[in-house]
């Protein structure tokens, strides 16, 4: 009896899992795209918010990037905050700085008294406070923007008036099994992101390519709130803006902003408890039920696996749950897929999948149970 009352709620788990994900994958098909209006001419000034510890291997390609885009230069400002990097991030911004001297900004929060202790966090809301443009932009420094992707993010902006966009990020460089799997991973969290804005079921977005108004982050207090968190810069504060003002998604894979994922199993471990640290703190409860049913889903999958062994009637159950998932799964992945004009990454599809169970057990009750990581050389929770 027993058995097979646990039998019915694993695949009742994985159908309403199913259901999230199809709705998931309908929502973003009905996302209207966003595209340039014809002869558009930017009128807004805009900052460009790229905190930096130690990313000496990847600042000046950062830079690079968004300097050379196609928004006009009098309506640009670029504010570089280095926070108490170890190498020497500061002196390439000086050097870049210097050949741009009224586009380029450098922070450093080792010069200031009242930063002593640093964070991302920290070091956004600095640089915020000193902008002299009205929409932010946030990106990191490990980060590569296209051409026309403040354009994107402006007009949209401009048209609907939202108090914050969100748009889209893709991992690039994928060399191996790893780097495959956070490719397709970060696909599908772009498509729940901009569903679920989409739906009103709950707001995502990745501080890598994230704009929102001046005004906006002041009037909700920034990062008040969260501060006992170190990451959750984009979550808490997109799901603090969207409580009062409207939040759009760019659906346009021009705008996209490009990532290099962790080569590592440690570093990637350490990312993904990062990101999980916070989830349980988050306002939405529309969100943190989706987290949950993928935690629990995952989680019974290895644990039908696991039980299978001693009791063979549960091998059916696990079928289920696994032709179900991979199929929603599929289905949301090969939308996302052509939207970044990268089907081939489904070629990777199997053993993804399999990653994104373990990946998603381990560190999804490893981040509730301690909360604490590292990261570029700080202990954090």
């Amino acid at each position: 009896m027993i058995l097979s009352i646990y039998s019915l709620v694993a695949l009742a788990l994985a159908l309403a899992y199913t259901a999230v994900q199809g709705a998931y994958a309908y929502a973003w098909r009905r996302l209207p795209a966003w595209q340039l209006p014809e002869g558009y001419v930017p009128c807004t000034a805009v900052t460009v918010v790229v905190p930096a510890r130690n990313e000496a291997a990847h600042i000046g390609a950062c830079l690079t990037a968004i300097l050379n885009g196609r928004y006009p230069a009098h309506l640009l400002e670029v504010l570089v905050v280095d926070d108490f990097s170890d190498d020497n991030t500061a002196e390439l911004v000086s050097t870049v700085q210097a050949a741009h001297p009224d586009r380029v900004r450098l922070i450093c929060l080792s010069d200031r008294p009242d930063t002593t202790s640093g964070g991302k966090k920290q070091a956004l809301a600095l640089a915020i406070r000193e902008a002299r443009g009205s929409l932010i932009v946030t990106t990191d420094a490990d980060c590569l923007a296209p051409p026309d992707w403040l354009r994107h993010l402006v007009s949209l902006q401009e048209t609907t008036r939202a108090a914050a966009v969100v748009a889209p990020v893709a991992v690039f460089h994928d060399r191996n099994l790893l780097q495959h799997f956070q490719a397709l991973d970060m696909a599908g969290m772009m498509g729940i992101t901009g569903a679920g804005i989409g739906l009103g079921w709950h707001h995502m977005g990745n501080g890598a390519n994230l704009c929102y108004t001046r005004v906006a982050f002041f009037a909700v207090d920034g990062f008040a709130g969260s501060e006992a968190w170190a990451s959750g810069d984009d979550l808490f504060l997109i799901q603090k803006i969207a409580r009062h003002y409207p939040v759009v998604f760019l659906k346009n894979n021009a705008a996209t902003v490009y990532t290099e994922a962790p080569a590592g199993w440690g570093a990637f471990f350490q990312q993904r408890l990062r990101w999980g640290s916070k989830n349980r703190a988050l306002p939405e409860a529309g969100l943190k039920a989706a987290l949950a049913i993928v935690l629990l889903l995952c989680s019974a999958i290895l644990l039908n696996a696991l039980g299978a062994l001693f009791f063979p009637e549960l091998a059916w159950v696990l079928v289920v749950q696994v032709t179900v998932k991979a199929l929603a799964d599929f289905m949301l992945l090969r939308t996302m897929c052509a939207f970044f004009q990268r089907p081939g990454m489904l070629r990777w599809f199997w053993p993804s999948f399999l990653l994104h169970v373990l990946y998603i057990t381990c560190a999804g009750i490893t981040s509730l149970a301690a909360g604490r990581y590292t990261w570029k050389g700080r202990r954090l929770h």
